[in-house]
């Protein structure tokens, strides 16, 4: 049922449907059939893909089932796509670096306690049309370029849109003022993000970072 209600949004939307991996679904967006707004049409069906899962959420509930929790990861870039695989048995497909990304950003989630992430070339494609923040600035495992990630809030005119007391505290935190830091980031207790930022600072002032700190976060797991 999970599936099935999933792969009918992505197909909706004109997502290419790659692969289910246990309960995960893997797509991609502009191929086989170019689209000029293939990052908005991702992110306006994982927005969809999560709302609907809310909503499977509490019919289960009542059916007294297990409940189901997804994360998604966004990403935007070349891909080598196509037909891979041998002579008698092959996939259509997306493969390379940006993919891969794209899977971390899920995992990521977690660390975070978010639903939706997504890399800074999707945020470049789709910030005037959708509410988005910036999360961190991170590295993910076995990569040396920092990636500036953003949380997918939701359309325009729906829900929540000001995040400004969480950026003034990010940016109070990137010039090593932890204790300043942590005290606004505990001003926003319901922000999920804000009290892993908290912690962080806790750890920092007893740890102070070197001094040529970038404020990147570098993950050491996938």
């Amino acid at each position: 049922e999970y599936l099935q209600e999933m792969t009918e949004i992505i197909l909706a939307r004109q997502g290419t449907l790659d692969k289910y991996e246990g309960d995960a679904i893997v797509a991609f967006f502009g191929a086989p059939i170019a689209m000029h707004n293939h990052a908005k049409e991702a992110c306006l069906a994982a927005l969809q893909n999560q709302a609907k899962l809310k909503e499977l959420r509490k019919k289960w509930r009542g059916e007294g089932r297990a409940e189901l929790h997804v994360r998604i990861g966004l990403n935007t870039g070349e891909a080598v796509v196509g037909n891979m695989g041998s002579v008698n048995r092959f996939d259509y497909t997306a493969m390379g670096d940006n993919v891969n990304l794209a899977s971390r950003l899920e995992g990521i989630n977690k660390q975070y306690g978010t639903e939706i992430l997504m890399a800074e070339s999707t945020y470049d494609a789709v910030k005037d049309d959708l509410v988005c923040r910036e999360a961190d600035l991170i590295r993910v495992k076995g990569k040396t370029k920092p990636v500036r990630i953003y949380e997918l809030v939701g359309e325009k005119g729906k829900g929540k849109t000001d995040f400004s007391g969480f950026s003034q505290a990010l940016k109070t935190y990137r010039q090593k003022e932890f204790e300043k830091a942590k005290q606004q980031f505990q001003t926003l207790p319901d922000d999920p993000v804000a009290r892993v930022f908290a912690t962080r600072c806790d750890e920092f002032l007893k740890n102070p970072p070197p001094a040529d700190w970038d404020g990147v976060w570098t993950f050491t797991e996938k």
